[in-house]
Formats: C-alpha cells, structure tokens, sequence
C-alpha cells in the first residue's frame, strides 16, 4: 500500500534535502591518497584495499575540529593494523571495553528512571529531571573525539544490508562479529543531538505510563454504570484492549462493555477525551455522549498525544544529518535496525490483509458470534483457549498463585520447566532474571554485559495480587527475558549479541506467551482443536497488527512531508491516514467505513516505528513455533537464540531451514 501520492513522496525527499547540512567531512581525495600511500609503503601494496576502504571510512567522518588533513594522514598511517593478529587483537580488546562500558552505562540509565519506570512511590520533580539524564549520549562522540572509533574505522569495514545479503552465507562468526560491531560508528551523532532523543522518548513513554482510563466510572448509551469491577484502572492501549478481549462470550453486558471500550479508544485518538477523566475515579463518564458527571466544565484533553509524537519526530529528525547513507529516520529504523528493506516489510504485511484467508477466517468468526462483525473484533479471542473464561474467573487463579512480585520470582523456575526448559537451564535463566514492581502494563529490559542480569518489569497490584491481563504481559515479557539471557550469556562473540531486530525478540516473546494459559493448567487438552485454534488467532492477530503497522508507517511518512506540522495538523492527518488504511483492508470485511481505532496503540506515541515488528513477529512466531513443537521447546528455543544479530534471513533459514515468509501461516490456517 501506498498512503502518499508521488508528488507527496517528493515532497519527503525535499524536506530531508532542506534540514541543516551536516557538519562536512574536512578531508579531500588527495589526503585520502596520501594516507594510502603512506600505508603501502609501510605495509606492502597487497593491503592497498584495505587502505584505502579504511582511509576513505575514516575521512567520510573526519571534521574539522578532529584535525587538518596533515594530522588525519599521519593518524592512518601512524595506526593502520596489518596482520590477522594485530586485527584480532583489537578487536577482542574493542570488544571486551564496550561490552563494560556499554551495560555499566546501562545499568546507570536503569537506576535513574527507577522512580519512573517501577511503582516505588510518588514521582519527584527531581526524579523526572534525573530521568533526562542519559550518561550514554556521550560514548560515541567521546570514542570519536579521542579517536578510537577512527581507529576501528581504519581497520574494519562497515558493512551496508546489501553486503550482508551478498556475502554474509560465507562470513565466519568473527566476521559477523566484526561487522555488528562497526555498525555503531556508521553515523557519527553529536552527544547533544543524541541527549535530545533520549529526552523526546523518555517523555512520552511517560505521558503513555500515566494514561490509565477508569472503567468503573464508564457509563452506557443508557446513561447507567456498565458495571465493570470496582476499581478497574486500565492502561491504554494495552489494558483497554486486552479488557475489550476479556468480555466475548458474555451476552449483551460484554457486547455493551466492548462498544463502550471502542468509543473511549475513538475520543482518546481525536482528542475528544475530556482531560479530568484520565485516571481520575471521582467523575463518571459516558464515552458516547462524552458527558462528564459532576459539576464544573469538562474541556477536552489538548492534543498532547500528538505533540509527544512531534517531539519525538523532531528530535530523531536532527540525526538526519549524520546519517548520510540513511537519512531519514524511517530508513534508519527499517534498513540498520530492521535490516529488512521498508518496501518488503509492507509487502509482506499486504499479503496477509489481503489474503483470501483472512475474508474465510472473517466468516468463521460471524458465525461464531452469531451478529455482524464490529470494528472492535479486530481483537476477537475466542480463538485462544481462554475463551469462555470469564476475567473474574482468571483473576482469581492468579491472583492465588501471585500475591506478590516475589511470588513471581519465586515461581520462575516452576514456569520455566513448565514451558520445556530442562531444570537446570531453567534455574540457570531464573539467576539471571529479576523481577520489578512496573508502573505501567510490564515490559522487558535486558542486560548488557554478561555478568549483570535482566529485568522483569511486571504490574502486580498490592491490593489485589496479579491480574489475569498483568500476568499474560509478563509471560510475554518473560520470554524477552530467556531470549536476552541465552542471546547475551550464551553468545560466542558479545558484538553478535541480540537477535536480527526487535520482531525477532517480539516472535520468541510470542511462544511464551501463547502457553500462559497452559502454564496456568487450563490449555485445551485437545492437541488437534488448539492447534488448529493457534493458527487462526495467529493469522487474525496478524491481520489486527498489520494494519496497525500501516498507519504507523503512514504517519511517519506524513511528519516527514510535513515537517512544520502542528499537534492539530497532525492529530487529522493520522485520523486520515487510519481510516484510509482501514477503508482499503477492513471496510470490505467489516462493512463499516471511516474506522479510526487502527490509530489507538501507544507505541506509535513512545516507541517510534516500533508496530511493525509485532506484524513481523506474529510471521516469524508461526514460523519458529512450528519447529518448537518438532523437538524439546527449550532447547529449541536456546538454539535459535543463540544464532544472534544477523541479517533477518540467515537467521530464519538456521532457525527453520527457510526465509521470512507469511505462506507458513497462511497455508496453516487455510
């Protein structure tokens, strides 16, 4: 799909072509040769290729204040590394450094936004301010400045996609190793410039923490309490969704609740929401009339949500500059992190939205449900084995089996051999893994160096113990988690840390999570039933994401054509992009037009382009659960870890044997 026309993709291009030009590298091609004649006459004609890619490396980032073109011959020819031993040598010894200076900084960054990230009491001004603080900011321009990162720059190369997909079948995995490790001194960013991301993200991330809707004061078309559990505070868009779940199969009460989570999503998206009922349980308020009870005026929220996405825009849109060979923050995300081309990520999201299998899975649910598809069946679960339980019902299980944060830590062992895990890996992982108290819905935060451990942020409530929704998070984040723990302490090169991109981490957090309610004791017992099941909540859980996804690309790709816009201007034009989006994939199943809640998920505000990787991890998931369940869970699950940061495709073809490819699931589900 193609949101912008060609004269509004032009218009992209322009406005990158338009921001401040970089600062311009000092060095001509005459000190380029100069230093490569200095180096073969030191270290012999058979390494003037390599000379010259690394001079030419470094002279593409040398700036005037790092010395004139006298002083950067001298630097090549003075620190130009000739021999496999001298190379290997530095590299073990890049390697071993910023491994502990990465995850000390690392560590330091997880104490600072302690107070904000972990229910640990009210949040100080002073706390907020000490959350801005990201010591980290400075480590590249601090290696460039002292001239190690040049170093590195003379005597490895930096690979592009295109050479990985090229050569990388026959790279050795110190090669590999190498070639991750250069990928960070590929754009040469001013600490200011990277301090200023930090801020716009740490800042909406944190208006996203605080947006809790109380859906005990939520009131029906009829004007009357719609008689959700006193006190139920949800989180959007995660507890909002996940609560729109929980209410299938309970008649017109559910239907009502879920028609009523719908229209709240819609006035959160337009900015209609009055402002005094976020997170607020002393006023009622009824989503379809958007009356607020009590006295006193009710204004609606400024559009804050699309101011927090302008920041962030603005903020990685100065890095364009230093990002010469991706110079937007849109190819950054898909080429050097995704490492998967933008055009093949929407193809592929394509195929599935359009795919005959989701129009016959589209009738399968009708006819489940007995009514007309809604636009909240986006998130039908009655797939999933938790159907027919009722929230109320799963609540009590685990708020039985976890009272407490330590409860959770304590169990870690028990659910890791419950999902497959031999005992003594799983005792193993459970050593590394801490559990946190989250102020929000829960998430994942790995280590870095491999002596320190991961971190389980998970939301159990003092007063209740865990919730269903909360405790289904957390089994998805513990499978970040394992994921973190056998990509990091059982790696063979710390520089090959990690998996391709976040879709991979997102897959393997799916395979946990997909077994929570076995782990609970209450899967189906039927192998033949559940299987057929999983394929068709993956395949609708796929078409629900990618669409999601969609907008989320169109709406960068609008900021980027658009970039003086104004929150309002902004907040129109993803309501636009939406319902375009849902017109084109949804409204000929749906049989409703002018849908907007595909523009309700939180990480288009706080994570930046982030959506596209559940799209991709819900493929990639079916692909890798498939061979999860032709052997040991985890072992499997420990093997495929283990490969590390490669290129997406060669990681697919050693977990599964074949590439990235939504036809798995499609072929599964029809």
């Amino acid at each position: 799909m193609r949101l912008l026309s060609p004269a509004v993709a032009a218009a992209v291009l322009m406005s990158t072509a338009t921001l401040a030009a970089p600062a311009k590298p000092s060095i001509g091609k005459a000190a380029i040769d100069a230093a490569v004649a200095g180096i073969t006459a030191k270290h012999g004609a058979a390494e003037e290729a390599r000379a010259r890619q690394g001079a030419a490396q470094v002279a593409a980032r040398w700036f005037p204040e790092d010395g004139d073109e006298k002083a950067y011959t001298a630097f090549c020819v003075e620190n130009f590394l000739s021999g496999d031993q001298g190379l290997s040598e530095a590299f073990d010894r890049l390697e071993t450094v910023l491994e502990q200076v990465d995850g000390h900084l690392l560590e330091v960054r997880r104490m600072l936004l302690t107070p904000q990230d972990l229910d640990t009491g009210p949040v100080t001004e002073l706390d907020r301010r000490l959350g801005d603080l990201d010591l980290s900011a400075h480590v590249d321009d601090d290696l460039f400045r002292t001239k190690v990162a040049f170093l590195a720059l003379l005597n490895f190369p930096v690979h592009t996609l295109a050479d990985r997909l090229k050569d990388g079948s026959s790279w050795s995995r110190e090669t590999w190793a190498r070639s991750r490790m250069m990928d960070r001194w590929a754009l040469r960013v001013p600490a200011e410039v990277s301090q200023d991301v930090t801020m716009a993200f740490t800042a909406a991330d944190q208006y996203i923490a605080g947006y809790y809707i109380r859906a005990d004061k939520l009131l029906g078309k009829d004007g009357k309490p719609l008689g959700f559990t006193e006190g139920r505070r949800l989180i959007t868009h995660w507890n909002l969704r996940d609560e729109l779940k929980s209410h299938y199969g309970e008649g017109e009460d559910g239907l009502a609740k879920q028609r009523a989570i719908q229209r709240v999503m819609e006035r959160i998206v337009r900015q209609e929401i009055p402002q005094r009922v976020i997170d607020n349980g002393d006023v009622t308020w009824n989503p379809f009339t958007n009356k607020v009870g009590g006295p006193g005026e009710s204004p609606r929220e400024p559009d804050t949500r699309y101011a927090k996405l302008l920041d962030v825009f603005r903020a990685v849109r100065a890095v364009d500059p230093y990002a010469p060979t991706a110079p937007t923050y849109i190819q950054r995300k898909f080429e050097l992190d995704r490492q998967v081309p933008e055009a093949e990520v929407e193809k592929l999201l394509i195929s599935v939205l359009t795919s005959p299998e989701v129009k016959a899975l589209a009738k399968r649910i009708e006819g489940k449900l007995g009514r007309k598809l809604e636009p909240f069946d986006i998130w039908y679960a009655g797939f999933s084995s938790r159907a027919g339980r009722s929230e109320t019902e799963l609540d009590e299980v685990t708020k039985k089996k976890y009272p407490t944060v330590a409860s959770f830590q304590a169990a870690l062992p028990d659910i890791l051999k419950g999902l497959g895990f031999r005992p003594e890996k799983a005792a193993w992982l459970s050593e590394r893994i801490v559990v946190d108290p989250s102020r929000g819905a829960g998430h994942a935060m790995g280590a870095v160096r491999r002596e320190d451990k991961s971190h389980l942020r998970t939301n159990i409530p003092s007063k209740t113990g865990m919730l269903y929704k909360g405790y289904n998070i957390a089994i998805h984040e513990l499978g970040h988690n394992v994921e973190q723990s056998f990509s990091l302490g059982e790696i063979d090169h710390w520089a090959l840390n990690g998996v391709p991109n976040n879709a991979f981490t997102e897959a393997l957090a799916f395979t946990f999570q997909a077994r929570d309610m076995e782990l609970l004791g209450l899967a189906d017992p039927n192998a033949a039933e559940r299987r057929k099941n999983e394929a068709y909540a993956d395949l609708w859980a796929t078409y629900e994401i990618g669409g999601v996804s969609l907008v989320d690309m169109g709406v960068w790709r609008w900021m980027y054509a658009h970039p003086d816009a104004k929150p309002a201007e902004l907040r129109e034009a993803t309501l636009q992009i939406a319902r375009e989006v849902w017109n084109k994939y949804y409204a000929p199943i749906f049989g409703v037009k002018d849908v907007e809640i595909l523009a309700i998920y939180s990480h288009m505000i706080s994570n930046g382009l982030y959506l596209p990787d559940y799209a991709l991890g819900h493929i990639i998931a079916f692909q890798v659960a498939r061979v999860f369940g032709q052997g040991s869970f985890g072992d499997e699950f420990e093997r495929v870890a283990k490969q590390g940061r490669l290129t997406p495709d060669a990681w697919m073809r050693g977990a599964v044997g074949g590439p990235l490819s939504a036809q798995a699931l499609l072929d599964e589900a029809k």
